[in-house]
């Protein structure tokens, strides 16, 4: 019997803050690999999602939103968005239903000519339009850029669109041994995963700049014998003392909310009982201090 023979390619979600990449990667991959909130700058770093398909394997790369970097950190993650697109077979780059390109976006589309990778337009959030012309008008600008093979429709919150997307992007695949196993979906370890779903945890609970000045790091994270119980410690580390007030709250509200929600997610994934242990730091302006973003794991 003949052997299919196995395919990949390796796909970058690039775009603005809150477009809905981490919606898009989470839903095209079928688990919860990304974090995801309404507020901008949710993603931080390259996540990978993985799928396969029959002989096709994809590899996502969510990138963190563009946007003008204010801080170190923001010039980091900027970075990261970039250099993902020298590195895939195919961009899909999403755009809202309306509005005017940022600049940073004029900046993405820039990147993506002059590193000559093919690239997908995908408007998301179709599920908004005033009225069926709208996106009609969207696309045929998009067109005029002159720059993308396809423009698609999106809606990833009424997952319309998607499978429409793994078609086209399945054209890009090139004959390579799969690079993951099968059945993976994620190449990030288990640590990322929990720290990832403690800040979503803040995200949601706290006010806007709060937990955008904040860093988790995962301190330990062992099982015990059978493996029905695995111990994890966290740091929060904040810029501000009356931030580190916020994040506990009155009586260690807020945290005991924050860490009961993570613990009850980290538990699904992890497939065991999870003893979650949070504890809240101080480390000034963090996020312009070159030696601690390193120590977080923020790349260069």
């Amino acid at each position: 019997m003949q052997q299919t023979e196995t395919k990949s390619l390796f796909v970058a979600l690039i775009g603005r803050p809150n477009v809905g990449k981490s919606s898009l990667l989470n839903r095209l991959v079928g688990e919860k690999v990304a974090i995801v909130t309404s507020k901008p700058q949710t993603t931080r770093t390259r996540i990978t999602g993985i799928l396969t398909r029959g002989a096709v394997q994809y590899v996502f790369l969510d990138t963190p939103g563009i946007h003008r970097p204010r801080t170190r950190l923001g010039e980091r993650m900027t970075k990261a968005a970039v250099q993902s697109i020298a590195e895939v077979d195919v961009a899909v780059m999403l755009f809202e239903p309306y509005g005017e390109l940022t600049q940073a976006e004029q900046g993405l589309l820039d990147d993506v000519r002059a590193k000559k990778v093919p690239a997908i337009a995908a408007v998301n959030k179709t599920d908004t339009l005033k009225k069926e012309a709208d996106f009609a008008a969207r696309a045929e600008f998009l067109r005029s850029l002159e720059l993308f093979d396809d423009v698609l429709a999106l809606s990833v919150r009424e997952d319309k669109g998607c499978e429409e997307l793994l078609e086209k992007l399945a054209q890009y695949a090139v004959p390579s041994p799969h690079y993951f196993p099968d059945d993976a979906y994620t190449d990030m370890p288990e640590k990322a995963l929990v720290a990832e779903c403690v800040r979503e945890k803040m995200l949601l609970h706290l006010r806007e700049e709060i937990p955008h000045g904040t860093a988790v790091t995962v301190e330990r994270f062992k099982e015990r014998p059978g493996g029905e119980l695995i111990d994890i410690d966290i740091n929060i580390y904040c810029e501000k003392k009356s931030h580190k007030g916020i994040i506990i709250g009155k009586g260690g509200q807020t945290l005991k909310k924050i860490a009961s929600e993570a613990r009850a997610e980290c538990e699904e994934f992890l497939g065991a009982r999870v003893n979650l242990q949070c504890w809240v730091k101080i480390k000034d302006d963090w996020r312009d201090n070159d030696f601690l973003l390193n120590n977080f794991g923020f790349q260069k």
